[in-house]
Order: structure tokens, then C-alpha cells, then sequence
């Protein structure tokens, strides 16, 4: 079966957005646990959550990504924020269990000048903190652009983090491939950049792949995502990802920009065409 959706807002909860995902012929979603600056999450609403189950159910949905606000750092200098991502963290992993056996994705954080080893430490550090060992949610570190002193630009750098965490079954990875793009690794050439990703992290560690093009050249490190088929890496090289024999049975998000819920059904048919 072939996994794809896009981000939804999760403004009317659970159920509206499983309704708005089956408009546009998705089977998943993604949306934000609480406003992506940061902020206080609207308390989950547990007829909601039965209403979306059920709904779920029915339709056949059977997995979600919830996605944590941008502003969490937890490679930060200063230790109010990261005490700050610590808190979110914590409410959000608790919250994703009124919806069991799901998965989180958070981008790893930016060390601020203080050096990516530096980085690495403290968002390891930070996940021993807040991943419990009776959770059922998966928590997914997503591949970065390298745009400023972000962490997770490279395999090798996430393969670090996932070494230290101590509940390292709970963690996994999810790629993004307008990220992996910008970073400088070139999907034109899939299969070797899949080699090394499982050489150095791990297939069994890829969970979830973001699906989007990109506005900017192979290593650019900038993070712009264009629609599908619009941008530098163009609809063959994405047709082939979801394609791709060790990827396919993955789920797909698009991140792209669109205006309304028409322009994500229109890729998602597209990508629905494409799909061998």
C-alpha cells in the first residue's frame, strides 16, 4: 500500500483532520502538537480522539506524524531554552500517548556556535531526559539542511546522537528530502545515498520520509521546499524515492507550499500515478 499525505492543521482536532486527509485521497497526516513557534497545546479532547479511531478505522488510517514546534532547541547555549525544549518535549511525548504506537518527528536542534559535538551531546542528553520505556510513541530525529549550525546535517552526525541515547529502540530517523538535497547529498543517485545512510545510521532506522522539492541547488544548505516536480530535484528523482524497493512501504508527507488542500490533491495523485 502506498502511505502519503501532507500537513494538515490540527486547529479542530484528531477528526477534522482525518476528514480533510480522506478529501484529498490521503491515508496519513502530519500537523503540529501545538503552534510551531512555541507556545501552549490546545488540551486533547478525548471524544475527539474515540471519533477519530473510529474514523480511522473505517477508512484505513493507520499511522499519523506528529511534528514539534521549530523553536525547540535543545543544543542551546542558554539553559532556559533548553530547559524550554525539555518541557515540551516531555508534554508532547505524554499527550502522543492518548494516540498509542504513533510517531513524533523533531528537528535535532542548533548548536549556536558551541560545536556540533557540543550539539550532539546535549540532544542526547536531552532524549535520555524525556523518552520513558513504556512509551509506544517513536521518536523521529529528521535529516537537516546544514543551514547555520543546525544538527543532523549529515548521517554521521545523527548516527552520534542516536549512539547515546540509552533508549536508543525508541528513536528513529526521518528523511526529508528536500533537506537531504540542500545538505549535499545528491538522490539522483538513490541507491548510494541509501547505501550510506544504511552504513552509517541504519534502514531499520528510517521511519518516515518527508517528501518535497527544492527551490536550491544539491548542497546549497538553504532549506526551501518546492511542489513536487517544480524544483531542483524535479518528479523523476522524487517518483523514483517512492519507488524505491527499500522505501516504498514507508509513509510519504509532503511539506510543500500550497495554498489550499487542492494543490496536495493534486501531488498526491500525481504521486499516486507514478507509483509502480
Amino acid at each position: 500500500m502506498f502511505t502519503i499525505g501532507c500537513h494538515l492543521s490540527s486547529a479542530k482536532g484528531y477528526s477534522q483532520m482525518a476528514k480533510d486527509a480522506l478529501s484529498i485521497e490521503a491515508n496519513t497526516f502530519q500537523f503540529f502538537t501545538r503552534n510551531p513557534r512555541g507556545g501552549k497545546a490546545k488540551p486533547i479532547d478525548p471524544a475527539d480522539v474515540a471519533s477519530f479511531n473510529a474514523l480511522a478505522q473505517e477508512a484505513g488510517i493507520t499511522c499519523f506524524l506528529a511534528h514539534a514546534p521549530y523553536t525547540l532547541n535543545p543544543a542551546s547555549k542558554k539553559p532556559e531554552t533548553r530547559e524550554f525544549a525539555l518541557e515540551v518535549l516531555a508534554d508532547d511525548l505524554q499527550r502522543m500517548e492518548a494516540t498509542p504506537c504513533q510517531m513524533y518527528n523533531m528537528h535535532p536542534g542548533c548548536h549556536v556556535g558551541q560545536g556540533a559535538d557540543v550539539g550532539i551531546r546535549l540532544i542526547a542528553d536531552a532524549l535520555n531526559k524525556v523518552l520513558r520505556p513504556e512509551q509506544t510513541t517513536l521518536l523521529l530525529l529528521e535529516t537537516m539542511a546544514g543551514k547555520g549550525s543546525e544538527v543532523g546535517a549529515t548521517f554521521t552526525e545523527l548516527a552520534q546522537i542516536i549512539a547515546q541515547v540509552e533508549l536508543s529502540d525508541h528513536v528513529g530517523v526521518c528523511l526529508d528530502t528536500c533537506h537531504v538535497w540542500d545538505g549535499g547529498y545528491n538522490i539522483a543517485h538513490l541507491d548510494d545515498v541509501l547505501e550510506e545512510f544504511d552504513r552509517i545510521v541504519g534502514l531499520d532506522r528510517l521511519h518516515a520520509i518527508h517528501l518535497n522539492d527544492s527551490k536550491n541547488i544539491c548542497g546549497a544548505h538553504k532549506d526551501r521546499h518546492a511542489r513536487i516536480g517544480e524544483g531542483e530535484i524535479g518528479f523523476e528523482v522524487l517518483t523514483a524515492v517512492i519507488n524505491h524497493e527499500a522505501l516504498r512501504s514507508l509513509p510519504f508527507f509532503l511539506e510543500t507550499p500550497q495554498d489550499n488542500l487542492s494543490g496536495w490533491a493534486a501531488e498526491i495523485a500525481a504521486l499516486k500515478a507514478a507509483r509502480l
